[in-house]
């Protein structure tokens, strides 16, 4: 593993405050190549963050006691974020969005129970309302699951073991949005994202590149990924970010399949279809005439440009893990001790306790 890291600690959702912590040592050589002022051990310095003679940010810097690692708190949004990691990957660090150390270790907690537990070292996980309100909600649904044994049929706990939705507020699932050149996919992440996060134009080809980010989802973080239009393109650079793309699209948890009902089928929208016959189908730019309409199920209709049926996309894509409207109260799971703890539950049948 690389001894230099950049880590994102505050997610990119919407927070006043992002926080950039440079761990390693580079550190102290990056920040003063970059950074306007001496940074100080335990002291905040106010200064510029500079890539050459570009003002990225213009943050408050903090350097840890010993040197090694500083946290850079950023103020300027999605942008000013990408192009501090952007920097910090140029300088030799290896840039991340998930802190290291969580959950916390059990000795960073003062807890009563194993359950308790498991709660607070997962807290710094619940990134959003819902996610937090969830977990805190487990000490009481998991005391009335363990009193009330008899009424804990198989159905269930099996149930219970099925619903992951606890597991996915706290490990954001990442959401790949596909389709052809020019379809509008770039203008439906802006819309999910609820800011102007990907460049838009009535160009195919414009997204260059996958670009990905936390967003909020109806209270589900998701890692929100937006694919180049998917096609077999002329222009080395673009070939080259498509065939990124595709293990970004690989590795996604749930593929946002956006077609045109607008353009043909064929020839580049129909092997997507093929290739992505599990994903969310969207019919965007629905506000047109069709040329065709899918048979088999009713897809979700979008017009990107206005926003309508953006927010039933929200709804779906936080229903595909178990997040749309989610009873609080309900026991879940979200360690492997919990999961196993429940399987066993289960195979002893309702009288176990």
């Amino acid at each position: 593993m690389n001894a230099n890291r950049a880590i994102l600690l505050t997610p990119a959702g919407g927070a006043a405050i992002a926080v950039v912590r440079l761990v390693g040592p580079g550190t102290e050589t990056f920040l003063r190549e970059h950074f306007s002022r001496p940074a100080r051990e335990a002291r905040c310095v106010h200064g510029e963050l500079r890539d050459g003679e570009t003002v990225i940010d213009d943050p408050v810097v903090v350097l840890h006691r010993g040197g090694g690692a500083a946290d850079v708190n950023l103020h300027g949004g999605h942008w000013v974020i990408r192009a501090t990691l952007d920097l910090a990957r140029r300088a030799g660090f290896e840039a991340g969005e998930s802190p290291p150390g969580l959950p916390l270790p059990a000795e960073a907690v003062d807890a009563g129970d194993e359950l308790q537990q498991e709660i607070l070292t997962h807290l710094p996980l619940a990134r959003t309302e819902l996610a937090l309100r969830m977990l805190l909600a487990q000490q009481s649904a998991w005391t009335m699951l363990a009193v009330t044994p008899n009424e804990a049929s198989r159905a269930d706990l099996s149930a219970i073991l099925a619903d992951r939705s606890l597991w996915w507020l706290l490990h954001p699932p990442r959401v790949a949005i596909v389709g052809a050149p020019n379809v509008g996919k770039s203008k439906l992440a802006n819309r999910l994202f609820a800011r102007e996060r990907s460049i838009t134009a009535d160009l195919p080809g414009t997204t260059r590149d996958w670009v990905g980010e936390l967003a909020d989802v109806n209270g589900l973080a998701v890692m929100l990924v937006d694919t180049p239009g998917l096609r077999d393109a002329a222009d080395p650079i673009e070939r080259a970010a498509i065939a990124g793309a595709r293990g970004q699209i690989a590795a996604a948890d749930l593929v946002v399949l956006v077609l045109d009902p607008a353009r043909p089928l064929t020839p580049e929208q129909s092997p997507l279809l093929e290739a992505h016959s599990d994903a969310l189908r969207v019919l965007n730019k629905s506000d047109r005439p069709a040329q065709w309409e899918l048979s088999d199920e009713m897809p979700l209709r979008t017009v990107a440009t206005t926003g309508e049926g953006v927010e039933e996309l929200r709804r779906a894509i936080a229903a595909r893990f178990g997040c749309d409207a989610p009873a609080l109260a309900r026991a879940r799971w979200w360690t492997e001790r919990q999961r196993i703890l429940l399987e066993k539950k289960a195979r002893a049948g309702p009288t176990s306790s």
